[in-house]
């Protein structure tokens, strides 16, 4: 079985992890990590925006599962576009951890907190609205590469707060460096975050049932079916900051589901927020509903507005 894998240190993490996964499912398969430089982790000197959004980091590694040089290829589901690249597909997503953002500031502090027109690092548009939609005083800065990296940029005083993904600082054992778990009301996380997803050829069914046998959980199939379906009917650019997360209340077949998203312009001066609620069998229906009402709220002209 061979498994592309990004190779930074989180990245690293995951594919190790599913490794770990596999040898407990299926002990005599042998597991090869094929590791991959994508166009995301090389071009660090601009905002994901302005390249390409987070498919950066999703394309090579596509690319060799169509090659037939990998079988299956490990992603952080946040940055995985909603269409996959053709003669593809998502076999088997992770339970989701940990979906918040994460506030890392060189002293103990919060958003409320910081202190007037802090620095405060991170490429994300998405975050960048919410924080200055709770702070405007607050001086957005661009913070790329993996999360070493950062930290050390914090650490060197280049910033006086971060903001990453809880569940990477979690599982690189850098915990302890959070200062704010920063909550959904103040910043709504990004769709499937917290998740990790295996992809694979549609037509490689060993593949997919050793993916689903090692990682895959059907709660958390459902709350990522509902949020991606809501980015694909908003159909916003990289450059709008887009957010979901859903949460599931009783079993993927019966239970109910309920949902939160949202759109806003990057300067943080218009948000929309809409929450909707339906059957955990209507996943995907009832993401494209919280699509709908946000767009007859208004966030047509906030994605002309943000379209590149």
């Amino acid at each position: 079985m061979r498994i592309a894998t990004r190779g930074s240190q989180l990245a690293l993490w995951q594919a190790n992890h599913v490794k770990a996964r596999l040898a407990v499912v299926a002990p005599n398969v042998e597991v090869q990590l094929i590791v991959l430089t994508t166009s995301g982790d090389r071009i660090l000197d601009t905002t994901l925006a302005k390249i390409g959004g987070k498919g950066l980091f999703v394309k090579e590694i596509e690319q060799a599962l169509i090659d037939d040089a990998a079988d299956l290829a490990i992603h952080s589901m946040k940055d995985v576009p909603p269409q996959l690249a053709p003669g593809l597909r998502l076999c088997a997503v992770s339970k989701g951890e940990a979906p918040n953002d994460a506030l890392c500031a060189r002293r103990p502090m919060t958003v409320d907190t910081l202190p007037q027109g802090a620095k405060v690092g991170t490429s994300s548009m998405r975050r960048q609205c919410q924080l200055l939609a709770r702070r405007p005083d607050l001086e957005i800065a661009m913070l790329r590469g993996n999360v070493p990296t950062r930290i050390a940029k914090l650490d060197a005083g280049d910033y006086d707060a971060i903001v990453l993904a809880e569940a990477g600082l979690r599982r690189l054992g850098l915990g302890a460096r959070i200062t704010e778990v920063i909550p959904s009301e103040i910043c709504l996380p990004a769709v499937a975050q917290g998740v990790l997803g295996l992809e694979c050829r549609s037509d490689d069914t060993w593949a997919a049932e050793l993916a689903v046998a090692a990682l895959h959980d059907a709660e958390s199939s459902v709350r990522i079916d509902a949020e991606r379906s809501f980015l694909a009917a908003m159909g916003g650019s990289c450059s709008t900051p887009l957010a979901a997360h859903a949460h599931l209340r009783g079993t993927p077949t019966d239970g109910e589901l309920t949902i939160t998203g949202l759109c806003g312009l990057p300067d943080g001066s218009k948000i929309l927020r809409h929450t909707e609620v339906g059957r955990a069998a209507d996943a995907v229906t009832v993401g494209q509903r919280l699509a709908q009402a946000l767009l007859d709220q208004g966030a047509r002209a906030i994605l002309a507005a943000t379209a590149q």
